[in-house]
């Protein structure tokens, strides 16, 4: 795609964003619009898959802070971001003389040498646009591919042991039917005449000399004289893949997993974006987390922990005896060493129980009995002397 068309769209209004929206704004609004219009959610829906592939391009730029930073200047610099109508005097104005917007891009005279007051400009639009280096210099047009992101959910114990899973993708990809080079099979693209394969043109304008994407080519410096029928000469397509995807032992609940160059392919021989794994960890019905240690709560009688003894707890893998020392107060956590999440780097958490006194709801009578026989005896054992203190002052 050449520059005027790409400062030409409004990457903001595609995901329904202003321009001063945050970075999670702007992630929030691509997965709702991907959710929304995803091939897979509306099959043979071609308006759906455009948009698909409209927001993604947008998602692509604004989620890349250098991308959007360059393109955010562009757009201040042209106004509106309209093609044929980005503020400059000429630009189809009442009164303007003739402004081709695509003097701007390049911008310097031969020899490295720039010009006038436009001379930075070229250089700007050339790092945003994938073209670097001098003017007319055979460099890299192309785009690199969007970022793409997905969730998985996974159990308990597989986040804390780690876990090899299948991963299925309907997304933007390289064109099966041409390998990615737009061209019908059978046949290839072909080098650019005008600017032999530079995708750039130089040409002067008085005292100026100019460089802009070349019209013939739409700066690709190849032109392709049989489409392929799959993709329209663009070189991707929506296609499902099936992944396996690593998920390391020890990951925490919204961790993103990284796969580079698992995103959508690159145009012009870019490389492709990454694809981000989000990862959804269901909950334990017994076991917490907290870091790399795993907690559990585990009920124990009154005389448990006024006598003291010893319990047993169950960890992910088998079980553990703990002494529990005699006067232990309820809530007191006891530490299990070694037996709690162990990380790619070596290093292993412990298992942290919480011991919580159990009260039960009834009481038969021979028990009750015992109980009150209990109060009796420790009648002259106070669990609240303060409290005792402050009372008898005020009475």
């Amino acid at each position: 795609m050449s520059a005027r068309e790409w400062i030409g769209k409004d990457f903001y209004r595609e995901l329904g964003v202003s321009s001063d929206a945050t970075a999670d704004e702007i992630k929030k609004a691509y997965r709702k619009l991907a959710r929304e219009n995803h091939p897979d959610a509306n099959p043979g829906n071609t308006e759906a898959e455009t948009k698909f592939k409209a927001v993604s391009e947008a998602y692509g730029v604004l989620s890349d802070p250098a991308k959007r930073k360059e393109y955010d200047e562009a757009r201040q610099m042209f106004g509106s971001g309209n093609p044929g109508g980005f503020g400059f005097p000429g630009a189809g104005g009442p009164g303007g003389s003739s402004f081709d917007f695509g003097d701007i891009f390049g911008a310097g005279q031969p020899g490295g040498t720039q010009a006038g007051g436009l001379g930075g400009l070229g250089d700007m639009l050339g790092n945003l646009f994938g073209r670097r280096g001098a003017p007319g210099a055979t460099a890299s047009r192309g785009q690199r591919g969007a970022d793409v992101e997905t969730d998985v959910r996974i159990d308990f114990t597989e986040a804390v042991r780690g876990a090899t899973l299948p991963l299925r993708l309907s997304s933007p990809g390289e064109c099966a039917t041409c390998g990615g080079n737009g061209a019908r099979p059978g046949t290839s693209p072909r080098t650019c005449p005008t600017c032999g394969g530079a995708g750039l043109v130089n040409r002067s304008q008085g005292a100026f000399a100019f460089s802009e994407p070349c019209r013939d080519c739409r700066g690709r410096g190849a032109i392709i004289d049989n489409p392929c029928p799959e993709c329209g000469g663009d070189g991707v397509s929506t296609r499902t893949r099936t992944l396996t995807v690593r998920i390391p032992a020890g990951v925490d609940d919204n961790q993103r997993i990284r796969l580079a160059g698992q995103g959508e392919p690159g145009r012009g021989g870019a490389p492709a974006g990454d694809l981000y794994v989000r990862v959804h960890v269901a909950p334990h019905p017994v076991f917490g987390r907290s870091g790399n240690d795993l907690t559990i709560t585990v009920p124990v009688s009154y005389p448990e922990l006024v006598l003291g003894g010893t319990i047993t707890v169950p960890t992910l893998d088998s079980k553990v005896t703990l002494k529990v020392p005699a006067g232990t107060g309820n809530g007191r956590v006891l530490r299990a060493r070694g037996k709690g999440i162990v990380k790619r780097d070596g290093t292993t958490g412990d298992l942290l129980v919480t011991l919580q006194v159990a009260i039960p709801a009834k009481l038969d009578d021979r028990a009750k009995e015992a109980l009150e026989r209990y109060v009796e005896a420790a009648a002259r054992h106070d669990p609240r002397p303060e409290i005792t203190e402050m009372l008898r002052d005020r009475s």
